[in-house]
């Protein structure tokens, strides 16, 4: 769930930043190669069974579960 609600999130993010002319551009080019890298290690500690809770949405994600 928390994966779910992170991602949706930053893809409502890059489509309302998209709308916004190069600044918005310029936003959205910095802040991609992060999600990739966040997506990487979230991907990394739930293949080794580890519990990571990101700040914001873990607490929604446990409270939909």
């Amino acid at each position: 769930m928390q994966s779910i609600l992170t991602f949706v999130g930053c893809m409502i993010a890059f489509t309302v930043l998209g709308v916004i002319p190069v600044l918005g551009w310029l936003v959205g080019i910095i802040l991609a190669p992060c999600v990739v890298i966040l997506w990487i290690i979230l991907m990394i500690k739930a293949y080794k069974g580890e519990m990571f809770k990101l700040p914001v949405v873990g607490d929604m994600a446990e409270k939909q579960v």
